[in-house]
């Protein structure tokens, strides 16, 4: 093994002591021989290398490499595992894969020598209680499981860039919902807000303007003006000026992993125990910014806005397909909303549809994404078993299978009566469905088809009503009371 620097100090002290080299070399860790080298040149190893100057093989791409850096220097952005892949085509016979290493060592040293300027970033002094930066995170590669099923969700992920101090929740999407909870659990939290309130240019918080510039949602811009802040966003495609932010959702993620690992377990029983959990963790970390949060707080302000609710409003009518659009999606309500206006409560995770400012009518969770749909059958069964004909074509019809059983049922039908008397009969046992326990019905399917019957409605209907009957009451004897120990027990009082 080479000899180390710190090898040659220790030989050097060891000497000083008692001048015996032998003894010195033995407790430096070095032949004695060597000892005398370093000892005669007074030096130590890293200033006596000297830098290699000659090759130890033939550069097997001496003769290709003038065309590559002309290739580099007209294309810079061209990686070296591109340009291989195209040097391997062309001369086979002169290169393999396992060239390759080599040859990307080749083009990052010309990069760094002969290459184009490269973008600085400047590191940034903050200020205490400038801001606070938010950012959303997907947070999938936990692997958390509610209930054995996987979980995927995302965090927004508040932090003050001088202390550092962060806080997280969980939500399904970079919504409006989603970041006015996320950001009011932090500042709601702290008791205190800072001067700006700074994003990335997610939807969220800004829409695209014509000039090509990004600027605020007039939601957003009402949100952070409520709570006493003012708004700010980075550049567009410039990551890096939420910088703070964007390291800590690394280092987040990568501290619940040792938390789930110290746990022994990924699995929640819902979401609120997952957060619960989240915030447990969150709060030791916090603990250790004590001393530059202090700062913080005491450069900002007094928090005295309300807390905001933890959702959006909008009001949509009801259209005769007894469904209503929300967020560019589309979803069932109850048949007797048709053609009334409701109003929608609109959370990161689900939707509560309200009438007339009574109690919720609805409440069903939100889809993500856009031009997608949620059809319950219980809301428009009533009108399809009255009108039958109008199953074969209906444009969310996939949507009342609810389970594969379902499926199959109908297929079962369809191969033993034709399309007609199938729809017929399928609609009824989805009616059966909606009266009774969607389960029961589930249940009575899987016994007809293992018994390789089709399954109408009938007998169904007979299968689901001898499962619910009621239980025979157990016949009880009638019950002898013994009063003569007790007597027994008076007498011998009275004794």
């Amino acid at each position: 093994m080479p000899v180390t620097d710190a090898q040659v100090r220790k030989l050097m002290e060891e000497m000083s002591k008692d001048g015996r080299a032998g003894v010195a070399a033995m407790k430096a860790g070095m032949d004695r021989k060597t000892a005398r080298r370093y000892a005669r040149a007074g030096q130590m190893p890293s200033q006596m290398k000297t830098e290699r100057t000659w090759r130890t093989r033939d550069d097997p791409f001496a003769e290709q490499w003038p065309e590559i850096v002309a290739r580099l220097e007209e294309a810079p952005e061209l990686e070296g595992k591109a340009l291989f892949e195209d040097l391997l085509e062309r001369h086979p016979e002169r290169y393999e894969p396992g060239h390759l290493r080599t040859f990307q060592r080749r083009v990052k040293q010309w990069r760094a020598q002969h290459g184009p300027e490269r973008e600085v970033y400047f590191a940034q002094l903050h200020r205490p209680g400038e801001a606070m930066q938010t950012d959303f995170t997907w947070a999938t590669e936990l692997e958390v499981t509610l209930g054995g099923e996987a979980f995927v969700h995302m965090m927004c992920h508040p932090v003050l860039p001088y202390s550092n101090w962060e806080w997280a929740t969980v939500c399904q999407s970079e919504s409006m919902s989603a970041l006015r909870r996320g950001v009011q659990q932090a500042v709601f939290r702290l008791g205190r807000i800072p001067e700006w309130h700074q994003t990335d240019n997610s939807t969220a918080a800004t829409h695209e303007l014509s000039t090509g510039k990004r600027g605020f949602n007039a939601e957003y811009a009402a949100f952070i003006a409520h709570l006493g802040m003012k708004a700010r966003t980075i550049g567009v495609g410039k990551s890096e000026q939420n910088g703070d932010v964007e390291s800590l959702n690394g280092a987040l993620k990568r501290r619940l992993k040792q938390h789930l690992l110290l746990r022994r377990s990924r699995d929640f029983a819902s979401v609120e125990a997952y957060e619960e959990w989240l915030w447990g963790v969150l709060e030791k970390g916090n603990r250790l910014r004590t001393r530059r949060l202090r700062e913080d707080l005491e450069a900002m302000r007094p928090l005295v806005a309300e807390r905001m609710p933890e959702y959006t409003v909008v009001d949509v009518p009801v259209s005769t397909w007894s469904t209503i659009r929300v967020k560019r999606c589309v979803y069932s309500v109850p048949s007797r909303l048709m053609r009334e206006q409701v109003r929608v409560h609109v959370y990161d995770e689900r939707l509560e549809v309200y009438y007339g400012g009574g109690p919720p009518q609805l409440q069903v969770e939100r889809l993500r994404g856009e031009s997608r749909h949620r059809i319950d059958y219980r809301h428009v069964i009533w009108s399809l078993v009255r009108k039958p004909g109008a199953f074969a074509r209906y444009r969310y019809r996939e949507e009342l299978f609810p389970a594969v059983v379902f499926r199959r049922a109908y297929d079962a039908l369809s191969a033993a009566r034709g399309a007609r008397q199938a729809d017929i009969e399928y609609l009824r046992i989805l009616h059966l469905a909606a009266s009774t326990m969607q389960c029961e019905v589930e249940a009575a399917l899987e016994q007809v088809l293992e018994a390789g019957g089709v399954p109408d409605a009938a007998q169904v209907k007979a299968r689901v009503q001898a499962a619910s009957a009621a239980p025979a009451l157990p016949e009880l004897s009638e019950l002898v009371v013994d009063l003569s120990s007790y007597d027994g027990l008076l007498a011998q009082e009275g004794a």
